[in-house]
C-alpha cells in the first residue's frame, strides 16, 4: 500500500509509521543536533547561556552569525538548528511577552512563554502541507518572584525544565560534564566557566575566546545581558 516501506511514512507530516514515529518530526529534530552547541546552567544566582558563534564557511562574516536573541528585559534564549525558523519564533516570543505586559501590567512569566511556543509548534506536527519548525529553544529567565529558570522546546512541541542542560552538536556529553560539576549555588562567574568547559572538551575543534558568547540573568537585577569580550577572554583562560 505505501510502496517502499519506511520511506513513504515521510512525506506527509501527519503519518505515523507502524512503529509509532513521526519521520518529519524526527527530521527536525535532526536539524537541531547538528546546529552548534548551547549550554544554560541555573542557580540561586541566576542562569547564564554559552554558545559558539563559528560557521563552517570560511568566507562569511561571524558577526552575522546569531545565536543569541533579548525577548524581554528579563527572558533570553539560545537557537540551535534553522536559523530562518528560529527567526520567525523569536519574533512571535517578542510580541507575547509585550501583549502580556501591556494586558497585565507586569512581566509574563517564562514557563507560560514557553508552554505557548511549545504549543505552536504541537500545531505544526498535525496539520498538512506544512512542516515542523526545525529548531530548539533553550531560555533563561529570572521571573518577577525572583525565580532563575531555564527550560527548552523541542519541534515536537515538547517543553522541559532544567537545571542544567545542553543542546546541538555533542548535547550527551555536554550534559555528563554538566552533571558532574552541577552547584546549585554556583555564582555568576562560576557557571559561565563552566560552560565554557563544556564547550571547550565536547568540541571536534580548537575553540577560542572569539567564538564564544556568553548572556546572563542575574538573580537581584531581572535583567537579561551580553557579557563583555574583555571578560569572556578573561574567564576563557580559568575555565
Amino acid at each position: 500500500m505505501f510502496g517502499r516501506g519506511a520511506g513513504a511514512y515521510d512525506r506527509v507530516v501527519t503519518m505515523f509509521s507502524p512503529d509509532g514515529r513521526l519521520f518529519q518530526v524526527e527530521f527536525a529534530l535532526e536539524a537541531v543536533r547538528r546546529g552548534s552547541l548551547a549550554a544554560a546552567i541555573k542557580s540561586t544566582n541566576g542562569a547564564v547561556i554559552v554558545v559558539l558563534k563559528k560557521s563552517n564557511d570560511k568566507l562569511r562574516d561571524p558577526e552575522s552569525i546569531k545565536k543569541l536573541y533579548k525577548i524581554d528585559d528579563h527572558i533570553g534564549t539560545a537557537i540551535s538548528g534553522l536559523h530562518a525558523d528560529s527567526r520567525v519564533l523569536v519574533n512571535w516570543a517578542r510580541v507575547q511577552a509585550q501583549y502580556y505586559k501591556l494586558n497585565y501590567g507586569e512581566p509574563l512569566k517564562l514557563h507560560t512563554l514557553v508552554r505557548r511556543l511549545a504549543d505552536v509548534k504541537q500545531m505544526y506536527t498535525q496539520s498538512g502541507g506544512i512542516r515542523p519548525f526545525g529548531c530548539a529553544f533553550l531560555f533563561i529567565a529570572v521571573d518577577p518572584d525572583g525565580a532563575p529558570q531555564v527550560m527548552t522546546t523541542s519541534p515536537s512541541g515538547r517543553y522541559s525544565s532544567f537545571k542544567a542542560t545542553a543542546l546541538g552538536q555533542n548535547e550527551d556529553k555536554a550534559s555528563d560534564i554538566l552533571k558532574a560539576h552541577y552547584d546549585e549555588n554556583a555564582s555568576l562567574d562560576d557557571m559561565m566557566k563552566l560552560g565554557i568547559k563544556v564547550q571547550k572538551e565536547t568540541s571536534d575543534d580548537e575553540i577560542t575566546a572569539e567564538i564564544v558568547e556568553i548572556v546572563y540573568v542575574d538573580a537581584k537585577e531581572k535583567e537579561f545581558k551580553e557579557v563583555p569580550k574583555k571578560k569572556i577572554k578573561t574567564l576563557f583562560g580559568q575555565a
